[in-house]
């Protein structure tokens, strides 16, 4: 494995094609996800000679804490089907990296698990449909020792996630013969995934939608738990704000008035994403967007995930603002073959990377990338 790229191949033939298609996919024409990449694309670099970079640190702050790297683990929900126990190892491997890490709300373990086990971890709510589920959800979060609650904002409504469909991957999920087929054809993950889960742990279910645990996955109530939020307001933000005593993070904006809204409800940061191109299909990139949030985001911290695969990806992004950049499919991929050490091994890449380029940029610490290293190129257009 020399780059995160690698894993996914691997992942591929390891994974019963249901669950790699639900990773791998996006919605639609797939248009977002693959521009997320292509934009990165539009910028180069202007680099600086005859530096000393002999000392490099590629170290960062986040809401007083320090990192190892600006990047960190995204969100990505039902991790445990992928990998064995894949939220703890997520978590873990970050821990041990020294880099953020975000937990999903739409987990199959114990939000109580992880953290007893990665006592750092970011977790992500996704707001039940009642107020009072609300604010239980939120206090069941400051009880299990959530220092920093990630309020994902970009899933009003579900979106239409086609490749499921294909794939033959459903929520709940459905079992019949071409599944059957899928998992006896996939002997590895059968066995030391879901079979180990299911003799240790039992038919996993959605444990974190609510303050008490939701539905297992077989059910037909995981509709009901993955319901649309369409309800959900700047109004519910400010009730959240009053009640959440930590670090108070909106993921998923893509409009620089809705930063400002965000800096006005109290929010500490702000993540500027797509959803990976798995919400709507067109709409804009976070690279795009990002100069003009900068402008209106005031003192937040602003994030970014989607696309993001190569330590250029990461210093183009921190040069237009970010302070960290989040990434996804790979690391679910790195733990679904190799667990934490498969997750260890991609944050290593990626830093290496990243300490590369800032060599060969001519800087020694990542607050020393700004605008003036990048340049647009005219006319881009690669778009495949």
């Amino acid at each position: 494995m020399l780059c995160l790229h690698d894993f996914e191949s691997l992942a591929e033939r390891h994974l019963p094609r249901p669950l790699f298609g639900y990773v791998a996919g996006a919605v639609e024409d797939g248009m977002s996800a693959k521009n997320n990449r292509n934009m990165f694309a539009g910028y180069g670099f202007k680099t600086r000679a005859l530096r000393d970079v002999s000392g490099r640190d590629q170290s960062i702050q986040l809401f007083g804490k320090n990192y190892a790297s600006p990047i960190g683990i995204a969100p990505m929900g039902i991790a445990a089907l992928t990998a064995y126990r894949g939220d703890i190892v997520l978590a873990k491997a970050a821990s041990d990296c020294r880099i953020p890490c975000i937990m999903s709300g739409s987990s199959l373990i114990r939000l109580e698990e992880v953290m007893a086990e990665a006592p750092e971890t970011w977790f992500q709510a996704y707001l039940p449909a009642k107020a009072q589920q609300m604010w239980d959800l939120i206090d069941r979060a400051a009880d299990a020792g959530v220092q920093t609650l990630v309020v994902t904002v970009d899933t009003p409504v579900m979106a239409n996630r086609e490749n499921n469909v294909r794939a033959g991957f459903s929520t709940p999920l459905k079992i019949n013969m071409s599944l059957a087929y899928q998992g006896i054809s996939h002997p590895k993950w059968l066995i030391g995934t879901f079979m180990r889960t299911l003799v240790k742990y039992g038919m996993p279910h959605f444990e974190n939608n609510y303050a008490h645990r939701g539905a297992p996955i077989l059910s037909n109530l995981v509709t009901r738990d993955l319901s649309e939020r369409g309800h959900v307001t700047w109004e519910h933000l400010k009730g959240i704000r009053k009640r959440w005593k930590g670090i108070l993070v909106l993921k998923g904006l893509l409009c620089a008035d809705d930063a400002v809204l965000a800096r006005n409800v109290g929010a500490d940061g702000i993540i500027v994403s797509n959803h990976g191109g798995r919400q709507l299909d067109g709409a804009v990139t976070p690279i795009q967007v990002l100069p003009q949030i900068m402008e209106k985001a005031g003192a937040m911290t602003v994030m970014m995930d989607s696309g993001v695969r190569r330590g250029t990806d990461v210093l183009k992004a921190v040069a237009l603002g970010a302070s960290c950049a989040f990434v996804g499919r790979p690391f679910n991929y790195a733990a679904s073959i190799a667990g934490a050490e498969g997750v260890r091994h991609g944050i290593q890449l990626l830093c290496a990377e990243i300490s590369r380029n800032m060599g060969m940029l001519g800087v020694t610490r990542v607050d020393e990338i700004t605008p003036d290293y990048l340049m647009k190129i005219p006319d881009h257009h690669n778009f495949s």
